[in-house]
């Protein structure tokens, strides 16, 4: 099956009880299939949607004469609470939409998803679970969750646990959207429009590396400036998110942390050392968000892993799609290995 074909799907999870206690109601995962399952059941390659992404945005992730091929794979890419295609604020159950949506974890998200594999689409195992960025950490989720049913992850630019620093720099982002009076604590009427732009416009700063702006990097992504970059992510964000919605997404990306699970009571190195499937860990070494730093430490308490880091000054964004071709084939060297 072609990238393009086909449609999206929506399954229906029902009232589903988060870790924390409350309950989402009537909540829906929204999914895209690409290729056809194999009759041993085990081409399963599961993608993940990352911040601000959606399951069209992971196309890029693979392809024809690719290492995950739709002709030998059986892809899903599946949408995460809270992008606006999932439940999400914007489009929940009345008692828990808007400022009333409660906060998903990725333990939330990863259970969902398994219900997904296993009851809708009949899948007993998973050839690989990948992804950038939050996406990356879903797939950390993954192996920790369910150990016996994923048998190798590629997470790139992500992590199993936020860092401090990470949580500070989204603490900086939520306060430019909240600082908007038009937010009103999340029960506006109108989109904050000023907010969304200030939060496009923090957020760019942290995507690319320093490097990539002394060098003017973003001429080659059509921009003559780094003032037109800005504006553009300013735009972006105030005219295609709702700003619950970054929110929620947001909450989950704070809360980012394997260990959460139950039994391992906030031990890290005990729960990264439960994982099972072989794993390459790989960093960007400009990234701003995700240090290879951050990922060294992870990987050192992992059984069967590996970390390898791209030099690139493309920072957090040298993974988005387009952006950095030499990065793809790096990606996708590492994705035939796990899945030979």
């Amino acid at each position: 099956m072609a990238a393009d074909e086909g449609a999206a799907r929506e399954y229906v999870l029902g009232d589903v009880s988060l870790i924390s206690g409350a309950v989402l109601r009537d909540a829906r995962i929204v999914y895209k299939t690409y290729g056809e399952l194999n009759l041993a059941r085990d081409n399963v390659v599961v993608l993940p949607t990352f911040y601000t992404g959606t399951h069209a945005r992971n196309e890029g992730f693979f392809g024809a004469g690719r290492a995950i091929d739709p002709a030998r794979h059986f892809i899903v890419s599946v949408n995460m609470f809270g992008n606006a295609v999932s439940s999400s604020p914007s489009n929940a159950h009345q008692s828990c939409s808007a400022a009333d949506f409660p906060g998903v974890s990725l333990y939330d998200n990863i259970a969902c998803q398994y219900r997904l594999l296993s009851e809708c689409l009949r899948v007993e195992a998973l050839a690989l679970v990948a992804g950038w960025s939050m996406a990356g950490c879903q797939a950390f989720q993954w192996a920790v969750q369910y150990p016996h049913f994923v048998k190798a992850i590629v997470p790139f630019c992500g992590s199993a646990r936020v860092s401090v620093h990470n949580h500070v720099f989204l603490e900086g982002v939520k306060a430019a959207l909240q600082a908007d009076q038009a937010f009103a604590a999340g029960n506006y009427s109108t989109q904050p429009v000023t907010g969304l732009k200030a939060f496009g416009r923090v957020y760019a700063g942290w995507a690319y590396s320093q490097t990539f702006f002394r060098d003017g990097l973003y001429r080659r992504l059509g921009y003559a400036n780094a003032e037109a970059l800005l504006c553009a992510w300013e735009q972006d964000h105030a005219h295609n998110w709702d700003a619950n919605d970054l929110l929620a997404m947001l909450w989950t990306w704070q809360h980012a942390d394997v260990s959460l699970n139950t039994g391992f009571n906030g031990d890290l190195a005990v729960a990264l050392a439960s994982i099972e499937a072989k794993s390459i860990v790989i960093a960007c070494s400009d990234d701003l968000y995700f240090p290879p730093a951050d990922s060294a430490l992870e990987v050192a308490a992992m059984r069967n892993a590996q970390l390898r880091v791209f030099d690139s000054p493309w920072g957090h964004c040298v993974a988005s799609p387009g952006n950095e071709p030499r990065f793809h084939e790096f990606l996708d060297t590492a994705f035939a290995e796990v899945l030979n």
